[in-house]
């Protein structure tokens, strides 16, 4: 069967297509089409994936969306001026730094939440030594 696909894509529910739309393009900087009632996210590297409100939308409590960028800490900065809040997971063995960071060995990962509740990331591909800058 794969052998013959010509595409993949993931898709995620929202509660309202409106605000989806605007966090995705105006806060992530993600193009977004609208097509047949659901949007369409262009992603970094030419994949997509798309959003579609659903009456009993229930938020993702795993991570649907990875974005991968060169430099975390810069990426985190400027999502936090955009009004991105990050998940600390206080009471959990998951130490993230006050930037929201998580600086483990391994690649870096920063987690958020859409309008909806999905829990989003951007991180970084390659893998740095823990606590690193």
């Amino acid at each position: 069967m794969t052998d013959t696909a010509t595409d993949a894509y993931s898709s995620f529910t929202v509660n309202d297509l409106e605000s989806t739309r605007t966090f995705y393009q105006d806060v992530l900087g993600l193009r977004i089409e609208d097509r047949d009632g659901m949007l369409f996210i262009h992603l970094p590297g030419g994949a997509y994936t798309v959003a579609y409100a659903h009456p009993k939308h229930q938020p993702a409590r795993f991570t649907i969306l990875n974005i991968v960028v060169p430099d975390l800490p810069i990426a985190v900065a400027d999502l936090t001026r955009r009004g991105v809040e990050f998940e600390h997971y206080e009471g959990t063995s998951i130490k993230i730094d006050s930037d929201g960071i998580y600086r483990a060995k391994g690649p870096w990962f920063a987690w958020f939440y859409d309008p909806s509740g999905n829990v989003l990331a951007v991180c970084e591909r390659d893998v740095r030594p823990s606590g690193t800058a």
